[in-house]
């Protein structure tokens, strides 16, 4: 029997990230009362946060485009930048990952599985940083010359209309003149 249980222990240990990982679903899970509903959507989300760390820690230091971080309002958001952050839905279990557009919020995923919306924001940090290399870095491409409509005979136009109204004003002069005599 003794071996049993050494052999049970000589599996891997469990860190301590691990555990209060477990012990925060477990709190989020057991929560059923309607004081408690904000805490445990605040435990989801920092869970989630935990398991985001991994993909943050790889985007390299000199792109700040992203500011991860849980705003503790009414309704608590986990933030990835200024227009996109997650919130738990409406049966406090699921997470809403949205972003703030022009036209109004988007849903860019909804899961009941923290590894859903973990693949979901690595996407929109992929897509984030592609666009980023595009605005800053110089056109391949040579940009397209805008064609001008070339006026043909603007010049000559001109000097006809200058002629008719040179000639047009010493008709009425000349009109002018005679009718006095």
């Amino acid at each position: 029997m003794a071996q049993a249980s050494d052999s049970g222990n000589e599996s891997r240990p469990m860190r301590l990230r691990e555990a209060l990982r477990q012990a925060r679903i477990e709190a989020a899970d057991r929560t059923g009362v309607v004081v408690d509903l904000r805490d445990a959507e605040v435990a989801r989300l920092e869970i989630l946060n935990d398991a985001l760390d991994p993909l943050f820690e790889q985007i390299p230091g000199d792109i700040d485009l992203f500011d991860r971080g849980i705003s503790q309002g009414e309704t608590p958001r986990l933030w990835i930048d200024v227009v996109a952050h997650i919130a738990m839905g409406r049966d406090k279990r699921q997470y809403r990952f949205v972003q703030d557009t022009r036209n109004g919020r988007i849903v860019i995923a909804e899961s009941h599985e923290a590894a859903m919306i973990v693949q979901a924001v690595t996407d929109y940090v992929a897509r984030r940083m592609v666009e980023r290399e595009r605005a800053f870095s110089p056109s391949r491409q040579p940009a397209p010359a805008v064609a001008t409509p070339r006026r043909r005979g603007g010049v000559w136009l001109f000097l006809l209309g200058f002629i008719l109204g040179a000639l047009a004003l010493f008709g009425i002069a000349l009109y002018a003149t005679l009718e006095q005599i």
